[in-house]
């Protein structure tokens, strides 16, 4: 046995190290984006939607106010309710999607027709679940004299103290494996991380290069997204706006378990060593003092590494619109955190708003290759197309 715990000691420094250095990047991070009302150039927003009739419509609003937007364009994406309705009604151009092609998931399908539908050379996408600032649109504008791509990291909405507690000390994994939001220095491709809530970038190098295309069988998008194009040389940025975008991603805890849990290993866009890695940090340095702890057994490493997380809610205050008891007792969820993730890593989930995607392999190759091969990437079952509505303002 003492060989085993001295060989889990040294792993633990050795991933304590590497969590440290990562925190530290926090003390250099890019300054939070500040409002902006008005853009040099228009803005169009494009918002996939597929079922989005009770949640869209604050978002709509928001767009549709915003000074520098010019359009905002709705792809209804096989609506089975009002979306496409609602979103006419509130003065969005609604583009109905083309059946989804084979080797496609619907999101990447449906963004790739939303800007071939847009006006403007800046795009901004937005999930409809945002609730974005008037002031958002020009910042995000002006960030593309220094990015390709930009995505924006948003300030979260909890409903209950539970809740909270789940999705920090989720997102307290993400930290931990990637470090704060807003790095210095782009880390390196296969490294990048990009939030696909809220992105922005021009639309003709996004047409010229297809870059939906290239991810086209990615359950994992943005991220899969922010890597192909920063490996083919675009500058990609993931910035911090918290000031200036919300985002309520789920209704309950368990419904936060079960969906951000499916997405949050990356396990489509990550090699087998990297997910190894990963994991190997989340529980040495995050689950394993918690359970030491409950058994009355902690080390001194682990007092420390228990001291590095209560830091760290102090620092995630700013990512939630109402920080609570939630977040202060997050720490004690990060053995659970840590079990999600490994599970789905394990078994990645390939289920997404009533269609089942096939399985895909090689989630570590080059993203420029990442569609290619000869290989395709069908829809296995979608459940039934509800019939196309109407197309109402599309161009």
């Amino acid at each position: 046995m003492r060989p085993v715990r001295g060989a889990v000691t040294v792993a633990q420094v050795a991933a304590a190290a590497v969590v440290v250095a990562r925190l530290a990047r926090g003390r250099r991070r890019l300054p939070a984006l500040l409002p902006r009302p008005a853009a040099g150039e228009p803005v169009s927003v494009v918002i996939p939607a597929r079922n989005e009739e009770a949640r869209i419509g604050p978002c709509l609003r928001a767009a549709l106010a915003a000074p520098a937007v010019r359009e905002v364009i709705v792809v209804d994406d096989g609506s089975g309710d009002g979306t496409a309705r609602l979103a006419a009604s509130l003065g969005a151009v609604v583009v109905t999607a083309d059946p989804l092609p084979p080797g496609w998931v619907g999101k990447q399908w449906a963004l790739r027709q939303g800007v071939a539908a847009a006006r403007s050379d800046v795009v901004v996408t937005l999930d409809a679940d945002v609730r974005p600032e008037p002031g958002l649109f020009g910042a995000l504008a002006a960030t593309l004299d220094r990015y390709d791509l930009v995505s924006a990291g948003p300030r979260f909405v909890c409903d209950g103290p539970l809740e909270q507690a789940l999705h920090a000390s989720m997102l307290a994994t993400l930290v931990y494996r990637f470090g704060p939001v807003g790095p210095p220095s782009p880390p390196p491709p296969h490294r990048a991380l990009a939030n696909g809530q809220c992105m922005a970038f021009r639309r003709a190098r996004m047409t010229e290069t297809d870059g939906f295309a290239l991810v086209r069988d990615r359950m994992t998008d943005d991220v899969a997204l922010a890597r192909c194009l920063a490996g083919r040389g675009w500058s990609v940025g993931f910035l911090d706006a918290g000031g200036l975008l919300e985002v309520d991603m789920h209704d309950s805890a368990g419904e936060l378990w079960r969906e951000w849990g499916r997405s949050l290993p990356l396990a489509d866009v990550t090699g087998p060593g990297w997910q190894a890695a990963d994991l190997a940090v989340v529980w040495l340095t995050a689950a394993l003092p918690v359970l030491r702890l409950a058994a009355g057994r902690p080390t001194g490493l682990d007092l420390a590494l228990l001291g590095l997380r209560v830091s760290l809610t102090a620092a995630l205050r700013g990512s939630y619109r109402r920080p609570g008891a939630g977040l202060l007792l997050s720490p004690l969820l990060d053995p659970a955190a840590a079990f999600r993730l490994t599970q789905a890593t394990v078994r990645p989930v390939r289920r997404w708003r009533g269609r089942t995607y096939g399985q895909v392999t090689g989630g570590g190759r080059t993203y420029g290759e990442v569609s290619g091969g000869g290989r395709t990437y069908g829809e296995v079952s979608g459940g039934g197309r509800p019939a196309r509505p109407a197309r109402s303002g599309a161009r």
